[in-house]
């Protein structure tokens, strides 16, 4: 497989902060917000133990405008999008910092709503291919689905 390369990351958590609307230089919705994602074990003495790690995530288009609509703080979703690594010189320590950024492609409500609340209900996905409106939903659902017991959060 000369020349190809993959980068895919699926996370499944929850919205640190409600997601913020903004705009490209080029006029163009971004929609950007946190995600925790966590996880659960017993140390070797027995101890419950968690660690949570936090995303930037950010998406354009229609999932960006779905998101900004139908996501809150504490949604629980499953993203799936690109890892993105960049390095920055602060200005104001002139230290070399980094970046990392999910560009996600793929989002899926794992929320159950409240009947007669409208719109997106639990477990519907929605990705830039999808191109639904959003009183449709998605009937589609990743394949790892069936095993989500198995996850330990």
């Amino acid at each position: 497989m000369s020349g190809r390369s993959l980068n895919k990351i699926m996370l499944i958590g929850n919205l640190g902060k409600d997601p913020e609307m903004r705009f490209t230089q080029g006029g163009q919705e971004q929609v950007r917000f946190t995600l925790a994602c966590s996880r659960s074990w017993k140390s070797a003495e027995g101890e419950a133990r968690e660690e949570t790690d936090w995303f930037n995530i950010s998406a354009g288009g229609s999932l960006g405008k779905i998101c900004n609509e139908y996501l809150h703080k504490g949604s629980k979703v499953y993203i799936e999008g690109r890892l993105s690594v960049r390095q920055y010189d602060d200005a104001q320590t002139g230290q070399k910092k980094t970046y990392v950024e999910v560009f996600a492609n793929d989002m899926m409500m794992l929320d159950t709503r409240q009947s007669g609340e409208g719109g997106y209900t639990g477990s519907q996905r929605s990705n830039s291919s999808e191109r639904q409106p959003a009183s449709q939903g998605a009937s589609a659902a990743p394949v790892f689905e069936e095993d989500m017991d198995d996850i330990p959060f």
